[in-house]
């Protein structure tokens, strides 16, 4: 498959990229203290990309911590249309998710990014870091070809009010507009929602609700 190039400057990319993997991430104290500095780097992005990012830092920055921290887990931890890890939108807890993450995995190492074990490869927030400090040719690549679950996670967000939703819709506002065949496969993934057959996913954790 051929991919369309990066449409924004490389370095607003990494700007945009690089905060959302941080404000998608589970708050904690860390975040907070960095709050003023992600706000004054998201100053420096375009509209369609400041305003929804900028959204999601305000709320967070206007939260009580532990407020947040059990919304988060609400939000993302109970919901299976709010999941941060892309091959559940198209594969659910099946063998065949086994196999994305395999694929994640490969990408990586072929770009030198040693992933952590404790995270699967296919968390957004780490798809996000990779595309942001490492590769963001083979980054967006990622998020292409999980695009439909990625705006099925905005759309989801979205209906939920989330302080969450600014963010993945300013990652989804960097990709190249939807064509009609991606317009398609949002739509059947959104009637259907992901596969609910659970297998092993060995070597690997099982990253989603259950």
């Amino acid at each position: 498959m051929r991919y369309p190039k990066l449409a924004l400057p490389a370095h607003q990319l990494t700007i945009a990229w690089q905060t959302a993997s941080l404000v998608l991430d589970y708050p904690d104290e860390a975040l907070t203290e960095r709050l003023p500095l992600i706000r004054r780097a998201v100053a420096e992005l375009p509209r369609e990309l400041a305003d929804p990012l900028g959204a999601t830092v305000e709320q967070l920055a206007a939260g009580n911590l532990s407020q947040l921290q059990q919304r988060y887990v609400e939000t993302f931890d109970n919901r299976r249309r709010h999941n941060l890890y892309l091959t559940y939108f198209a594969h659910g807890d099946t063998r065949r998710r086994g196999v994305a993450l395999l694929r994640f995995k490969q990408a990586y190492l072929r770009a030198g990014f040693v992933l952590d074990e404790s995270e699967l490869p296919d968390h957004l927030c780490v798809v996000l870091e990779f595309a942001a400090t490492v590769d963001q040719q083979l980054g967006q690549r990622l998020l292409l070809d999980h695009r439909a679950g990625l705006e099925l996670l905005r759309i989801a967000l979205a209906e939920a009010d989330s302080p969450w939703f600014g963010a993945v819709q300013a990652v989804t506002a960097s990709l190249p507009p939807l064509v009609g065949d991606e317009r398609d496969a949002i739509a059947r993934l959104a009637a259907e929602g992901p596969p609910r057959e659970e297998v092993g996913l060995t070597p690997y954790a099982i990253g989603g609700p259950r």
